[in-house]
C-alpha cells in the first residue's frame, strides 16, 4: 500500500500507546505494535496554505477495526491547540505532530461537507461530552455528526435503523442528513441536532431531587412530577415498535421456537451463578426459571432498540426523541440485530427508572429506610405511567404476548437486564453493584410467587 507521504510508513508502530488510552478502544491494554495493521490511509484535505492536513486512517488492532481521524500540524503550532488533550496526541515527529483531528476545530469543520456530500457546512464546531464508543461533533447547533470509532462490516445499526424509521414516517428520530462510507463500512452519520433538548436521564434526576427534597410521600404531589413525561415516553416507545414492525417486518408467534428457550437458558445459567454467590435464594431462583420455561408462546419478535434507557432519549420542544440504535455494545452484533420481543425495550426503560432513583438517592448520601421507601414509591409511580402510555397506544397489543405471558416476558427481560448490569458493575463500578443486586432479589421473588 502506498501511504501518503505525510503519514510515516511506520505509523502502525506508533499507534499502540495512543490506542490503549482511548475510551473507545476495546482491545488488550498490552497491545503490541505488531498487532496493528493499517488497511486504509488517505488525505482528506489540507488547510492553512498546506501547513495543516487531515487524514482518514482505518486499521485493524488485535482483530478489531477502528477509524482514526488524524490531524497534522507543524510542531511549533499545536501546543496551545492540544493543551488539555494529552490523550489526543498520536506522535511527535521531526517538525510536526500527528493527533486526533476531532480536537482541532479548523480540521473538524472540514469533516462536515465530507460527511454530507457538500450539502452542509458550518462555522462553529464543538464536541459532545466524553463518549465511550464514538465521537460526536455539533456544527452550528444545527447538525450533529457521529463518527464511529470501532467499525463493523455492513451497515451500522444506528444508521440503518434511524434511516429506516425516518422513511416509514416515525417522527421521533432526528432527521438523517448524510452518511459517510468507505466500502462496506459506515464511518459517520449526520443528523439534525436537537437544540435545546434535555436528556431523559437528566430530567428524571431533576424530578427525583425535587421529590426527595420535598419530604412528601406521594411523588405525584411533589414539584417536578415526572409521570406525565414517563407516560408520553411510553407512548413514543410503542410508536417506535410499530414503526420497527413496518420498516423491518415481524415474526409472528413462535416463528423461531428456540429464541425464547435461549433467553431462558441464559438467564438460568447467570441466575444460578448469582445464587452460588448468595445474591438470590436458590429455591426462588429455580422456581422463577421454572415459571419462565413453562411459557408456551412469548409472542411476536421484531427489531427493537436493544439498549433502551433514559440516556437514549431526548425531550425537545416538540416531544420525545429516541437516540442511538447501536444496541448494547458488550453484546455481539448479530445478537443485537436479532428480532426479539419489544418488551426487551420496555424492560430496559423500567430498569433505567430504577437506576435513576437509586443514583439520585446515592447523591444525597442518606440511604435511610425512609428514603429507600421514597425511591420505591417514585419507581412504582413512574414505571406505571410509562407502562400505561405504552400499553394503551393503538395497535401495540398486536406486537405483544397474550394474557399472563406479557408480564412473564417483560420480567424475563428485566431479569436478563439486571444480570447484565450486575456483570458490568462488578467490572467497572463496584459501588453501584447493590442496584442490580436488589433488583435481582425483587424480580426473582416476583416470578417465583
Amino acid at each position: 500500500m502506498n501511504l501518503p507521504t505525510a503519514i510515516p510508513e511506520d505509523l502502525g508502530q506508533l499507534l499502540a500507546p495512543y490506542l490503549v488510552r482511548q475510551r473507545w478502544y476495546a482491545g488488550p491494554v498490552d497491545l503490541p505494535p505488531s498487532a496493528i495493521r493499517i488497511e486504509e490511509a488517505r488525505k482528506l484535505c489540507s488547510t492553512g496554505g498546506g501547513s495543516r492536513h487531515l487524514y482518514l486512517v482505518i486499521l485493524d488492532a488485535a482483530g478489531s477495526r477502528y477509524q482514526l481521524l488524524v490531524g497534522e500540524r507543524r510542531g511549533s503550532e499545536p501546543a496551545e491547540l492540544l493543551q488539555g488533550h494529552a490523550d489526543a496526541v498520536i506522535a511527535g515527529l521531526e517538525g510536526r505532530v500527528l493527533y486526533d483531528a476531532a480536537v482541532d476545530p479548523e480540521l473538524a469543520r472540514e469533516l462536515l461537507p465530507i460527511v454530507t456530500g457538500g450539502i452542509e457546512a458550518a462555522t462553529r464546531v464543538r464536541p459532545v461530552g466524553a463518549e465511550q464508543s464514538n465521537t460526536s461533533l455539533v456544527y452550528d447547533d444545527r447538525v450533529i455528526v457521529k463518527f464511529f470509532r470501532r467499525l463493523v462490516p455492513g451497515r451500522n445499526p444506528d444508521v440503518e435503523v434511524t434511516s429506516a424509521l425516518a422513511r416509514v414516517g416515525f417522527a421521533h428520530v432526528a432527521r438523517p442528513l448524510g452518511v459517510w462510507r468507505s466500502g462496506e463500512l459506515d464511518l459517520a452519520f449526520a443528523q439534525r441536532y436537537l437544540a435545546g433538548g434535555s436528556e431523559g436521564w437528566a430530567l428524571a434526576l431533576t424530578s427525583l431531587r425535587d421529590f426527595y427534597d420535598s419530604g412528601v410521600e406521594d411523588p405525584a404531589s411533589a414539584g417536578g412530577d415526572f409521570s406525565m413525561e414517563a407516560n408520553r415516553l411510553g407512548s413514543v416507545t410503542a410508536e417506535l415498535h410499530l414503526a420497527m414492525a413496518a420498516a423491518f417486518g415481524m415474526d409472528e408467534g413462535r416463528a423461531d421456537a428456540g429464541r425464547w428457550e435461549r433467553l431462558v437458558s441464559s438467564v438460568a445459567e447467570r441466575l444460578g451463578r448469582a445464587a452460588d454467590d448468595g445474591l438470590v435464594d436458590r429455591d426462588l431462583a429455580d422456581a422463577a426459571v421454572s415459571r419462565l420455561r413453562g411459557l408456551d408462546d412469548p409472542g411476536p419478535a421484531l427489531r427493537v432498540h436493544g439498549d433502551f434507557h433514559l440516556g437514549q432519549t431526548m425531550r425537545a420542544d416538540d416531544g420525545w426523541y429516541v437516540l442511538d440504535f447501536e444496541g448494547e455494545p458488550a453484546r455481539p452484533k448479530q445478537e443485537r440485530l436479532a428480532p426479539t420481543s419489544p418488551l426487551k425495550d420496555v424492560a430496559g426503560m423500567l430498569r433505567s427508572l430504577d437506576y435513576a432513583a437509586h443514583v439520585a438517592l446515592a447523591e444525597r448520601g442518606s440511604e435511610t429506610e425512609e428514603m429507600q421507601g421514597a425511591a420505591r414509591a417514585w419507581i412504582a409511580h413512574n414505571s406505571a405511567a410509562f407502562e400505561e402510555g405504552y400499553s394503551t397506544e393503538e395497535g401495540v397489543a398486536a406486537l405483544l404476548p397474550r394474557g399472563v405471558g406479557r408480564d412473564l416476558v417483560r420480567d424475563a427481560f428485566v431479569l436478563d437486564k439486571a444480570l447484565y448490569e450486575l456483570d458490568y458493575e462488578r467490572s467497572y463500578r463496584p459501588a453501584w453493584v447493590p442496584i442490580p443486586e436488589t433488583a435481582l432479589r425483587r424480580i426473582t421473588e416476583r416470578l417465583a410467587g
